[in-house]
């Protein structure tokens, strides 16, 4: 999949949350796109827990994540955006709440997902906050609370969308992927090296990940098209 990443912008929440603000938009357009091709990606199976990753930091990994889950919640899927990158959390900021409760709490024992998760203000959207900072994110990520978690959310919510840390820096992700449906690598081409991708990748597969597609931000295209799509 190809999309074009939205102009940076003054207006942070206008600048991450394109499909929210500017829902008419060709980008908001694109993330419909790749949502299309994500339904159809499985083949006779339900895609229940989608995970977003990158190579690298600012790739624009949760700008994707966050867009994807308000147009999933757009097509009418109870959906659940849990940030789990554990260690640099920005979900909050994107929405503007605090940090206080969230995933980390879940995962030592502490707090109820009914009571933790939070109203987007975006109809059929909650979020799952990461919570506050632990100094064992992988090891919290790696053990059978998680999948007793999961198992929780997935009878809750049509969709649970994962934002995660970038696969090349910790061992976060490769957990997740396992543990997840489908999995998105989110590129920036005006950034990302090819070597830096194919090692994400290979990367995923070693974790067993069902890799949907790739999401390429920052793709330059040609004056004759407005935008442009690629499948895998």
């Amino acid at each position: 999949m190809r999309m074009l990443n939205q102009t940076a912008s003054k207006r942070p929440l206008a600048r991450k949350l394109v499909a929210r603000i500017k829902p008419n938009s060709v980008i908001s357009e694109q993330y419909r796109t790749i949502r299309t091709t994500i339904n159809f990606s499985l083949p006779g199976n339900e895609m229940k827990t989608l995970l977003f990753t990158s190579a690298s930091k600012e790739e624009g990994k949760s700008t994707t994540s966050a867009n994807m889950a308000v147009v999933f919640a757009e097509s009418g899927k109870k959906v659940l955006l849990v940030d789990a990158d554990m260690r640099k959390p920005t979900l909050h900021h994107t929405f503007n709440l605090n940090n206080h409760i969230g995933l980390s709490n879940l995962l030592v024992g502490k707090g109820e997902l009914e009571q933790s998760v939070r109203d987007s203000g975006i109809r059929g959207l909650e979020l799952l906050t990461s919570g506050q900072v632990p100094h064992n994110p992988a090891e919290l990520l790696d053990s059978p609370v998680l999948d007793q978690l999961v198992a929780e959310m997935k009878e809750r919510y049509d969709l649970i969308i994962f934002d995660s840390p970038p696969i090349l820096s910790v061992t976060d992700s490769k957990i997740l992927a396992n543990k997840c449906d489908g999995t998105v690598l989110v590129v920036n081409t005006g950034k990302t090296e090819k070597q830096s991708a194919i090692k994400a990748r290979d990367s995923l597969a070693t974790s067993r990940a069902y890799i949907v597609g790739v999401v390429m931000n920052n793709y330059k295209l040609s004056k004759d098209h407005y935008y442009s799509h690629e499948y895998n």
